[in-house]
């Protein structure tokens, strides 16, 4: 046996010991009369790790955002203007503002303008064309604002830099930087963003948005309105695996995802034999700490209980039946059946992003 199965072979029979003393079952009889019973309820307890508390100051403090006055505009670098002179159609410009922050007009030449407001820059041209123009009027926008960027990295289509336009939000700018980044797996095209994790910085603050409503829903206050400077990182999915085995189809294991339940990854393995026992067992919480759980199928089957959700690194067993199944899985599945298969062959995106 080789090095990496070896100690996988250790692991896992760790687990199986673990697992006997953890009084999670009786050891008496072999079976699952003593698993306890996991509920819709107490998975989500599981889930939720922000209090009511933290969610209303949350709230408060993308409000204040969404209030907040827009910074004024001052012309940059690489911006496009239009420059208009009231009743002198013929000195009319539309014109990029150089590098070093000028722009350049018939009888004045180069003006400088970086740094100021579009009031300020057509006072200043005012200036310079009255010596040539009685009482001159001069009228100045931006076309095409350049310096006015947001950076959106990580797990999107087209990761960069954006210009922003006024009144443009966070779903506005995903959506231009072409959506979620995919990846291939199985002959399926999945979504390799990980939402919850995904990060939003303004002034090198993190803002706590909810990027799953900001996106998905485009609910506010959480699909802020950007301003210059935002950084956002989505950050790629998780190759976190859920796993599938004992009485079913087939085993089976696929990439854990939001929302995933006990029904929908039965349904993904191609179901259930018509021998299963009435509960299925979820092994959760790794081999530092595991915890075994029944889950009431049958109920849920028949509309009397809720769907339960996957955790990241579930391992939902199967049994046959409630007599020894139990025994047939820690003692002879773990070490060497099903799970080895499924835990050592390495299970890897196909064409991927190069997220």
């Amino acid at each position: 046996m080789n090095l990496p199965l070896r100690l996988l072979f250790l692991s896992l029979t760790a687990l199986a010991a673990l697992l006997f003393g953890s009084g999670c079952y009786d050891r008496f009889t072999g079976n699952y009369d003593e698993v306890p019973e996991l509920e819709i309820d107490s998975a989500l307890l599981e889930e939720s790790e922000v209090s009511e508390e933290d969610e209303e100051k949350r709230i408060r403090r993308l409000e204040a955002l969404e209030k907040e006055a827009e910074e004024v505009y001052t012309i940059n670098s690489g911006d496009n203007v239009s420059i208009t002179v009231y009743n002198h159609s013929d000195l009319a410009v539309k014109t990029t503002v150089t590098p070093d922050g000028y722009i350049g007009m018939v009888f004045i030449g180069q003006v400088k303008v970086a740094g100021l407001t579009l009031e300020q820059a057509a006072h200043q041209i005012e200036e310079k064309l009255s010596k040539y123009i009685r009482n001159p009027k001069v009228g100045i926008s931006p076309y095409e604002i350049r310096s006015e960027t947001v950076t959106i990295a990580g797990a999107v289509t087209t990761p960069g830099m954006y210009d922003i336009s006024n009144g443009m939000r966070l779903a506005d700018l995903f959506a231009k930087a072409g959506g979620a980044a995919t990846r291939l797996y199985d002959g399926q095209t999945l979504d390799a963003t990980n939402l919850e994790k995904s990060v939003f910085l303004r002034h090198n603050e993190i803002i706590p948005i909810d990027f799953q409503q900001a996106i998905t829903t485009g609910q506010t206050p959480h699909n802020v309105l950007l301003r210059k400077g935002d950084y956002i990182y989505i950050a790629p999915r998780e190759d976190t695996v859920v796993y599938l085995a004992g009485d079913v189809k087939k085993p089976y294991r696929r990439f854990w995802e939001k929302d995933m339940g006990v029904l929908e990854l039965l349904s993904d393995a191609g179901w259930i034999n018509e021998t299963h026992w009435s509960h299925v067992i979820i092994i959760r919480g790794g081999i530092a700490n595991p915890k075994m759980y029944k889950v009431d199928l049958d109920g849920i089957l028949a509309g009397k209980k809720r769907n339960v959700p996957l955790s990241p690194g579930d391992i939902v067993y199967m049994p046959h039946d409630n007599i020894s199944e139990y025994n047939v899985f820690v003692r002879k599945l773990l070490p060497t059946g099903q799970l080895i298969n499924m835990l050592t062959t390495p299970l890897t995106w196909g064409a991927a992003m190069g997220i």
